[in-house]
This record gives C-alpha cells, structure tokens and sequence, in this order.
C-alpha cells in the first residue's frame, strides 16, 4: 500500500504524538505501561502534546496526568479518529499484548491510517499472539512492513511475527512496565483491606481464561491454586493475599478462596489502586504466586520469590528470563510438582537472590533501550526537518541511585520488620516516593534494582 510522505512539524513547532494501545483502566498492566511510554516520551520531549487513544477516555483523563489530551477511539465516528491521526507526526503503537485474533487488526487498522497520512509510527516493545485469524495476519504483515520501527516485548512475539510473515528487522527488547516508579502502600491501606499487621503474606494473583488463555479449564486451576494458597498457609504460616490485575479477576479470586480449606487465611483487595501502588504492595509481602505478567513483573523487581503460572507464551517467556521455575501449563494434575516448586523457591531464594538482581537488571536496561530508541526516531524526525536535535538531560540524583529524594543513594526507606528471604533493602520498595519523579524515571539513568538491595539483606527465616 502506497502512503504519502512523511511531513515534519513545522519550524518551532512542539511536536503531535499519539499514544495508542488497550488502554482506559482495563487492565492494571497496561495502565503501568501508558505510564512509561508517557514518561519516556516527556523525557524526550518535555514540549510535546502526547494524546492518548483511549478505550474509555475519561478513566485515562482522570489517571493519567502526563497526556495532554485524550481522545476516544471506540464507539464514535470512524472520521473523527482519523482528522486526530492526520495531524499526528509521530504515532506510537503499544506497549504490551495487543497484536492478537480480534484485536490486531483493530489497532492496526488506524496505524494504516496514520500511515496514509503521512504520520511516522513506532512500536512499542508490543505484544504478539496468538495469530490465526486471516485478517489479523494479513493486516500484522501488511502493516507492521512500513513502520519506522518494531520492538517487541519478549522471543515469544517476535517468533509469532515471523510465522505470520512479517518480513522485516524486529528488535527485542522487555515490557515497558518494569521501569515504573511505585508508590506507598501504607500500613493504613492494608488495615482497611483486613489485611493483618506483622504476619507472613504470601501475594496471589489469578486471571480469567479470556483470548489469551482460552484452554484453560476454570474448575482445574481453580483447585490447583486453593491447593498452593493452603500449602502456603501450612508451610509458610503465611495470610494469602488475592490482588485482582482486572475487575473480572475478583470473581476468580473468589473462586480460588472458596475451595481452599483455610478460607480464613485469604484476603482479596477490593479497593481501586493505580499501577504505582500495586508495585508498592510488594513491599509489604514474602514470596508470589501469579498468572497475571505484570503482577509478576512487580514482585521482580521488587526482588522477591516469584512463582510464575504460565498460561500464555508470555508468562513462559519472562518465567525463562527472570531464571525462575516455571510449570508447562497450568493443569490441576500438576499439584504436587508445583508444591514442590514452590517449597523449593522458598528455601533457595537466598541463593537465588543475587542472580534474580543481575536479571532483572538487564531486563530493564533492555525496556530502556525501547525508550532510547523512539528518542531516536524524534531525533531523526528534527533532522530531516532542519531543526536542531534537543540535548540529553537527566536526574543527578537518580544518577547516583537516589530514587527517594532523600541524598542518601539507596532509594529507600526500608520497612520495619523484614520478614522475607529478599530481605529488608528489597522490602522497602513500596515506601519510595514516586511521584514528582515519575516524568524522569524512565531512562537508563534509573537501572538499579530493589533486588540488587536484596542481594544484601538478610538470608531469610528458617521455617
């Protein structure tokens, strides 16, 4: 397909850039990832007007205060998305899981659009499949061939992309989220979700089948998971606490408590939290147990124990990077291999510990490398149109580590009583303050871990 010549902005002129993916509060995962991508681009451009394609515009006017505008793009006029496409110089597609059957074609349907208009594109460290459908495929070939760039999240997608056909350079990169700044989840929060003071907690996460995990059968997880909360609460004398990623994630949540044998030692959040403050919860827990990838992606690099579920290609592929055991499917028959998993995630994880730190680390110096290059591609952009390519500029705190703002380089203010083998220095991540320096906290200045903290923690205890 033929699309007409890429037109820079006019001289002086702050630059259009248009964010879309599945984003309007959905999914907590990817309301983490419109923050980094927002965050990312203001670091780039601080003059920019970023606009946000949302599925529900007022959650994400309300949520997130980085986009400068945002605009609707289901349920209205076809017409009035595209006159906001054409007046686009930059588009950015994604981040995260949204090249898939029924999907993909949707999106990519007004990346075309933007394209016939002249408007650069960009992918964003995006999602893929599954892919089966022939208008997803052909609309995934088609339109993906004449972006500026492709970066995928994960070898899972990029192997998808290329059984699809799609013919061009695919650079892999991490999910986005895993440079998040959190925010505090304080004792108060947890009081009023009935969440006891000073006991163990083990963090849960379940998800629905959806598209992405069709096969799964309902009744068979549902089991297998009441099964792991109650080794849990027998091995750990541990309280499990359910953090649903969706709202249709409380259902199953209540399904899981319901079959389990010590029902009492579970506790499902009901509260609305943002992104920044679910990475904080994991301050306050001892060992993770999910489906969801972002909740995982949380507890990593936060530095704790993490037991990834795979349901999806997704969660296989983060569970083989982050080097952490991770079962082929989740099936009820599986139970006592995932027990044993998980008893010996616990009793390794001082060992563990460091080379979950070294991980994480790269994982997040390569979702950085997403961010340096659609800078590029803005840097490539004020080439052509003559105009002069804005300096690098960064945090000297953050340089130094200092995330918390308080000159002592940690970036932490730790937590009273440590009670996971992470250790304190991991503990402490839901108490760093993140807010002023969530505009900055993108880049590859900002690349230690909560886990390199943890590398010098306490060993754990002995249960």
């Amino acid at each position: 397909m033929t699309t007409s010549p890429h037109r820079p902005p006019g001289p002086g002129a702050a630059p259009r850039i248009g964010l879309l993916g599945s984003y309007g509060g959905y999914n907590i995962g990817d309301e983490a990832i419109l923050q980094c991508v927002l965050g990312c681009l203001r670091g780039h451009r601080p003059e920019a007007r970023l606009i946000v394609f949302s599925r529900d515009a007022e959650h994400t006017r309300a949520h997130q205060p980085m986009a400068d505008e945002v605009v609707p793009w289901e349920g209205v006029p076809h017409k009035q998305v595209t006159d906001v496409l054409a007046g686009l110089d930059l588009l950015v597609l994604g981040g995260g899981g949204i090249l898939y059957d029924g999907e993909a074609r949707r999106y990519l349907k007004l990346v075309r659009a933007a394209q016939t208009h002249g408007v650069r594109t960009f992918a964003y460290a995006v999602g893929a499949g599954p892919l089966h459908e022939s208008d997803d495929r052909e609309a995934v070939r088609t339109v993906l061939a004449d972006m500026d760039e492709v970066v995928v999240r994960d070898q899972e997608s990029r192997l998808v992309l290329e059984e699809v056909g799609v013919e061009r350079d695919l650079v892999v990169t991490a999910d986005p989220a895993l440079l998040l700044p959190p925010e505090p989840f304080t004792a108060e929060m947890m009081r009023q979700e009935g969440v006891p003071a000073h006991a163990r907690l083990v963090g849960m996460s379940v998800r629905e089948p959806g598209r992405a995990a069709e096969k799964l059968d309902e009744g068979d997880y549902h089991a297998l998971l009441a099964d792991v909360a109650d080794f849990l609460v027998r091995r750990l004398d541990a309280h499990v606490v359910f953090m649903p990623m969706e709202r249709h994630d409380v259902r199953h949540a209540h399904a899981v408590l319901s079959r389990m044998t010590a029902p009492d030692r579970g506790r499902i959040l009901h509260s609305a939290y943002t992104p920044g403050q679910v990475l904080g919860l994991m301050s306050h827990l001892d060992l993770v147990v999910g489906m969801r990838l972002h909740f995982l992606i949380f507890a990593a690099v936060s530095g704790l124990p993490v037991l990834p579920l795979p349901y999806a290609g997704k969660v296989f592929d983060f569970a083989r990077r982050l080097g952490a055991p991770a079962l082929v499917g989740v099936a009820r028959e599986q139970v006592g291999l995932l027990l044993a998993e998980v008893d010996r995630l616990w009793d390794e994880f001082p060992q563990r510990r460091v080379d979950l730190g070294s991980r994480v680390r790269e994982l997040r110096e390569l979702a950085a490398e997403t961010c340096a290059r659609c800078g590029a591609l803005l840097d490539d952009m004020d080439r052509r149109a003559g105009r002069a390519v804005p300096p690098r500029t960064g945090d000297a705190d953050r340089e130094d580590g200092d995330r918390d703002g308080d000159g002592d380089g940690d970036g932490s203010e730790g937590r009273a009583e440590p009670s996971s083998p992470a250790g304190d220095a991991v503990a402490s991540a839901g108490e760093t303050a993140g807010g002023e320096a969530a505009a900055d906290s993108y880049g590859p200045e900002l690349l230690g871990t909560a886990a390199e903290g943890g590398a010098a923690g306490g060993a754990g205890r002995d249960v």
